[in-house]
């Protein structure tokens, strides 16, 4: 007689059963279920982040100009803008152009010649 534990058995080669089969195809249909959720959740993600990054920088460009806006309520600041920037005099004041040997008109405006933007004094 021999004995059944001396002699060596053949590999037992693996098989995919029905059962399995379906498990493998359930879990393979449930990871690209879940593949187009996550990637919208990631672009929302970003949008979000870049439009919290849009927010901070127009809340800061928001405050400028209100400054701005503060600053061009300011009866001195105007009055100082006239003058210098637009050669204007109060009532009853008398302007003085300064003129060249030649005769002509200075070049530049006290100020400058070219135009200033809101909020600056030229």
């Amino acid at each position: 007689m021999t004995d059944s534990t001396d002699a060596p058995r053949p590999a037992r080669r693996a098989r995919l059963t029905p059962a399995g089969g379906v498990l493998a195809f359930v879990i393979v249909v449930l990871l690209f279920a879940l593949a187009v959720p996550m990637r919208t959740l990631m672009e929302q993600r970003a949008d979000l982040s870049r439009l919290r990054h849009d927010e901070q920088t127009l809340e800061q460009r928001n405050n400028v100009l209100k400054q701005q806006v503060a600053k061009l309520n300011d009866p001195v600041f105007l009055e100082r803008v006239a003058r210098e920037c637009l050669g204007m005099v109060r009532p009853g004041e008398i302007p003085f152009v300064m003129v060249g040997k030649d005769g002509a008109p200075p070049a530049q405006t006290p100020g400058g010649s070219n135009p200033a933007p809101i909020g600056t004094a030229c």
